[in-house]
């Protein structure tokens, strides 16, 4: 899935923007309200055109998450499970659980 566009202040290959930018940084996430992916809600608040939407808690299996590592897609479910990809053994920061109501219901 290397041709997933990842929309906003991007900063490296990695999905890593001008907001969030620390080694574990490496998730970009489909927002539900226009399926495009965006590293951060900041990124999305900032170039959308539009008001975030969050994803209905009944649509959990959709892939929705991207590990900017390898580019492996992970649905909701599986993203709120992990720690890190399960592809590529990447970690993500475990600092975006505080903001996971910004994106999931």
């Amino acid at each position: 899935m290397a041709g997933i566009r990842v929309r906003g202040a991007v900063v490296d290959d990695q999905t890593r923007c001008a907001h969030y930018a620390g080694e574990l940084d490496v998730v970009a996430i489909r927002f539900y309200c226009c399926r495009e992916y965006y590293p951060c809600h900041l990124c999305h608040e900032e170039a959308a055109g539009h008001s975030a939407r969050v994803w209905p808690r009944g649509q959990r299996d959709e892939p929705s998450i991207l590990c900017g590592v390898c580019r492996h897609e992970l649905t909701i479910a599986e993203y709120l499970a992990v720690s890190g990809c399960p592809r590529c053994g990447a970690g993500f920061n475990p600092g975006c659980a505080l903001h996971a109501h910004l994106y999931f219901g």
